[in-house]
């Protein structure tokens, strides 16, 4: 059986996510709203959810699944959807400073 490892949204996070209009197709997701919660063992994120529901520790929307392959899935109000962590765009070092503004000439 496959091995999930849980992410708990964090409470702040979460009301915005409850709140925002629904999207549908793969969300992306910020590592820094999240905190560990633990890892179970199912057959698929479906069974993971009805697990940890019988164990007490039920997911709630935003909760997100992680597979021993990396793949992210998403806990919505309608069921499981595809993630991805959200990667910032590297700065290269290398763009021009900006130029400074020009200046009026008093005669």
């Amino acid at each position: 059986m496959p091995m999930f490892q849980i992410h708990r949204m964090k409470e702040a996070p979460r009301q915005q996510f409850r709140w925002a209009p629904h999207v549908a197709g793969a969300a992306t997701v910020r590592a820094r709203d999240y905190e560990p919660g633990g890892q179970i063992e199912a057959d698929s994120e479906y069974d993971a959810y009805a697990r940890l529901r019988n164990e007490g520790r039920p997911m709630a929307v935003g909760d997100v699944l992680e597979t021993e392959t990396g793949a992210l899935c998403i806990c919505k109000y309608v069921g499981f959807e595809s993630a991805s962590w959200f990667v910032p765009e590297a700065k290269s070092g290398h763009e021009a400073p900006p130029e400074p503004p020009e200046q009026a000439v008093q005669l």
